[in-house]
């Protein structure tokens, strides 16, 4: 396997600077699909970056997305919420999406074919994730890892030109239940392709190794297997 790279990209966001983290094989030439990571509310953090490590060993170009600003880089859940909260539900956080969309296309580290992208975020990501396909974004693919279903409404789903990959925690108490029937109904009335995979046992953050409060977020190696299989069999689909 070649070694994989993980290296700053600067882009600007409303004369912000944001600081992403390119992940990519080294001494791969040709064009790879790229995929946008919105990281959790930690933001661009060591984890995040392992994380995309194991995506770009599949054979892809990862940028994971600074949604907060080069140099905000939260060091607790407290810090973490304030961060976030700035953010969801207010344009900036489509626009810093769409922003690092971007600087993921146009960068010249790591060749990217530029019509193949997709986004892949976990829990505040995920939020990240479905809003940057509801505004119409230019990808083949979104999928969320546990994270929330609501919207704002900002964008009309029948916008949406990716297919739709959600991944849930099936006894998630952070993702209201009546969201899951929300977004069903949602998505249909937009005819968009859309999927929706519940699993049993799981919880909120179940993808990340360092989740570890009981029947709230908790780290499940198995479900993690299979949702991050099912992610790579969506882009398999839709990237051929």
């Amino acid at each position: 396997m070649s070694e994989i790279i993980s290296t700053p990209v600067t882009y600007q966001v409303d004369k912000q600077t944001f600081e992403g983290a390119l992940v990519y094989q080294a001494n791969h030439s040709a064009a790879l699909p790229g995929i946008l990571i919105a990281p959790n509310w930690m933001g661009v953090s060591a984890g995040a970056v392992e994380q995309a490590k194991g995506i770009a060993a599949q054979g892809y170009v990862v940028l994971v997305a600074d949604l907060y600003g080069q140099g905000k880089r939260p060091t607790n859940a407290d810090e973490a919420g304030a961060l976030m909260m700035e953010v969801k539900d207010t344009p900036a956080e489509v626009g810093r999406m769409q922003a690092a969309l971007q600087a993921l296309a146009a960068q010249k580290t790591a060749a990217v074919d530029g019509s193949k992208l997709a986004v892949a975020g976990f829990c505040f990501g995920g939020h990240c994730a479905l809003e940057l396909a509801r505004s119409g974004a230019d990808i083949k693919a979104a999928v969320s890892f546990h994270g929330t279903l609501d919207t704002l409404k900002t964008h009309a789903a029948g916008e949406i030109k990716a297919s739709l990959l959600v991944l849930d925690g099936a006894e998630d108490p952070l993702v209201p239940r009546e969201q899951l029937a929300g977004f069903v109904s949602e998505m249909n009335a937009a005819s968009v392709d859309w999927q929706l995979v519940s699993y049993a046992g799981a919880v909120h953050s179940f993808t990340d190794p360092g989740a570890n409060v009981e029947g709230v977020a908790k780290y499940h190696p198995e479900v993690t297997k299979r949702a991050f299989a099912k992610m790579y069999g969506l882009l398999g689909d839709v990237f051929n």
